[in-house]
């Protein structure tokens, strides 16, 4: 007899949560045929997912109530997949922000969505892999690694991971052949505080095109080098800050502030923290089969390179 009971009073707590949290959900209409959903962040603030948008302007979202309001832009970042909007005088729930930093491999946890004529949808599994930070294929520092074992159905992205505690611990979105991927609460917190501040997200700038390279091994033998690759340096902006560092075309960049790099990626990375911007780096790269050391000042990529 204990068994159905229990099973009944986890069926009813997770459609409590879901309707305590589903307040919170909207759904982003931006042009798309399937709408993607939002998350009312903070007060007057929305988060949705960056990739999922066709446009910026003329959104609405369509609140728990089947009204639909309309938001403006406050900025995007493509490399982290989140886009954040205004909302003027709606009243809906603000969603309590967890950290993810509590999920541990088997949590059991919720994603939700929003479709646009105002219906809850909800999608229940476990977390499957949590590891620590990463770097999206656009360059942007992730805080943790989270796939949570959900179906991401149409219309999830965008929407909230929520851990059994009804907490809002990330921002669900596409990854790989469809499944599920979690940016985590700090990410998003991050970038909204970027965006309040700023109206774009800072990063460093060197006014370089590069190109990853592999390096010979008698080469990496020579100059005690422990990467297999760097990149090539094949486009240098005139006074740019790698230019007025003296930097060449042909340049093969192999550290960058004494961190390998192997790849194009890994210089993003570097950039995108935004911690370094008007500070001076120090740069090795190959030149004439030997390592030359540069100090460059890193500059601030303007808004409209976005």
């Amino acid at each position: 007899m204990s068994s159905p009971n229990a099973l009944l009073a986890l069926s009813n707590n997770i459609a409590d949560i879901v309707e305590q949290v589903g307040g919170a959900v909207v759904a982003v209409n931006a042009g798309r045929r399937v709408s993607p959903s939002g998350i009312h962040w903070r007060n007057g603030i929305i988060v949705t997912s960056d990739e999922s948008l066709q446009r910026y302007d003329e959104i609405t979202v369509t609140l728990s109530n089947g009204t639909t309001v309309p938001v403006t832009l406050i900025g995007h970042d493509s490399t982290t997949d989140v886009a954040v909007f205004k909302v003027e005088n709606a009243e809906i729930p603000i969603a309590n922000i967890g950290d993810a930093k509590t999920l541990k491999v088997g949590h059991l946890v919720l994603g939700l969505g929003r479709s646009s004529e105002g219906d809850i949808r909800a999608a229940l599994g476990t977390v499957s892999v949590v590891s620590g930070a990463w770097r999206s294929m656009n360059g942007g520092n992730i805080d943790q690694f989270i796939r949570p074992d959900i179906m991401l159905y149409p219309g999830f992205a965008g929407g909230p991971l929520v851990d059994a505690a009804g907490l809002v611990v990330g921002m669900n979105t596409s990854g790989r052949r469809g499944t599920a991927l979690t940016i985590p609460a700090s990410t998003v917190n991050r970038v909204i505080d970027q965006l309040l501040a700023k109206g774009h997200i800072t990063r460093g700038y060197l006014g370089l095109g590069m190109q990853p390279v592999r390096l010979p091994n008698n080469l990496r033998t020579a100059l005690n080098l422990t990467s297999v690759g760097g990149v090539i340096v094949v486009n240098v902006e005139p006074n740019g800050p790698a230019d007025n560092a003296g930097v060449l075309i042909g340049d093969v960049l192999v550290t960058f502030d004494r961190t390998p790099v192997d790849d194009t990626g890994d210089v993003l990375a570097l950039l995108n923290s935004g911690d370094r911007i008007g500070k001076t780096v120090t740069v090795q790269v190959i030149r004439g089969g030997a390592l030359v050391e540069l100090a460059i000042p890193i500059g601030e990529r303007s808004a409209t390179d976005e």
